[in-house]
């Protein structure tokens, strides 16, 4: 492994998240990673530095010869032609999250991957390094915590005033953004949802657009899931609460795990429930379990982590900490959460994803800011 060796990154996009994966490049948080190319949509420069050239559009910068990956950080519904062109271009790909707005765009990025294998094709989901979640997902793996039973998570520190809707006008509109806090600010929670617990096998939405803004998507979320072993799963998110709360309490047969406020317990059961349920003489008789705080500290690298994990799985062939072909899990999640929605009715899983993007299609038509 020759660690003076490094990768030739353009960045597409210098809106917030743009311009902070940029700096921390240019900061040298990612020593591997060195930025020879940005797209800013306009072609200025804005003080990248005589290193870094710029171009308008993502298509000059991937046909540049200048970069061998690209990190996407456009508005949402570009990711996936953008994602295609630099995949088709031969490029190493990192997208932000959602990798498309939905299911079956998705399946199109994916599908420009397939073949191209030795082209690393990563997503921006940062909290896959959070070491509270990886706690959790071991306890799930190695089986300390038992069958699972039941999943719960509130989700509603996203709070967002007017201020942040109005201030672009693509934002929160179907035309725009495709969505609302399901497809901006939740993915995080749904990827590690499914990463921690496999995907469910069906959805009950109950979605409110504009409850608490005027905007045309939702921003107002309670889903009921349930999974294959028959555990089930409520998830809650909002962008109109405040305080909100982040709180994720999982019970498994071997006791409850919670996690909120930078605390992680586990409540072990010293005899699983369903054992001491069959045993026990007592109809109200309670298995005896120890409370465990589980000591964490800091969540981990994460974007620089993604992107450090980038540069490692083009030059040593690391294995990625979110691969691509992973990424269209939560997009599927937050489309079945809507669909459920529109239709009234539970969603059984895989979703149709061509019926999902019909209905969306009529939504775009009469979008605020006008069809696509």
């Amino acid at each position: 492994m020759n660690q003076k060796k490094e990768v030739r990154l353009g960045i597409i996009g210098a809106g917030v998240m743009g311009l902070a994966h940029a700096r921390n490049v240019l900061a040298g948080k990612a020593p591997r990673l060195r930025l020879t190319a940005i797209s800013d949509g306009q072609g200025s420069g804005a003080g990248f530095g005589d290193e870094v050239k710029v171009y308008a559009e993502s298509g000059a910068l991937i046909r540049s010869g200048e970069v061998e990956a690209v990190l996407i950080a456009t508005p949402h519904y570009s990711h996936t032609s953008i994602g295609i062109d630099a995949l088709e271009n031969g490029l190493h790909v990192l997208v932000e999250k959602p990798i498309s707005v939905h299911k079956r765009d998705g399946e199109r990025l994916l599908a420009a991957h397939q073949g191209r294998e030795e082209q690393v094709f990563g997503v921006m989901f940062n909290q896959r390094t959070d070491p509270y979640y990886l706690k959790i997902r071991e306890l799930i793996a190695t089986g300390e915590l038992g069958e699972i039973r039941r999943v719960n998570w509130i989700i509603t520190n996203w709070f967002r005033t007017a201020a942040y809707y109005s201030g672009s006008r693509w934002r929160a509109t179907w035309a725009g953004e495709g969505g609302g806090v399901l497809l901006n600010q939740s993915p995080h929670n749904l990827d590690l949802l499914q990463w921690m617990f496999g995907m469910p096998v069906s959805v009950r939405g109950f979605c409110r657009f504009g409850q608490y803004h005027d905007i045309e998507v939702e921003d107002d979320v309670t889903a009921y899931l349930v999974f294959g072993n028959g555990a089930t799963g409520v998830f809650i998110t909002s962008t109109g609460e405040a305080p909100g709360t982040n709180r994720l309490e999982i019970a498994g047969e071997r006791g409850k795990v919670v996690y909120e406020n930078e605390r992680l317990t586990f409540y072990r059961n010293e005899v699983e429930m369903s054992v001491f349920s069959g045993r026990a003489e007592s109809g109200f008789a309670m298995p005896a379990n120890e409370e465990v705080s589980i000591p964490i500290s800091g969540h981990g690298e994460q974007h620089v982590g993604i992107m450090n994990n980038l540069a490692d799985a083009i030059l040593d062939g690391a294995p990625l900490i979110a691969p691509g072909e992973e990424g269209i899990r939560s997009v599927e999640l937050s489309n079945a959460m809507l669909y459920s929605t529109f239709t009234g009715e539970t969603v059984e899983l895989p979703l149709d994803g061509e019926a999902y993007e019909r209905r969306l299609a009529e939504l775009i038509r009469n979008s605020r800011v006008g069809g696509r």
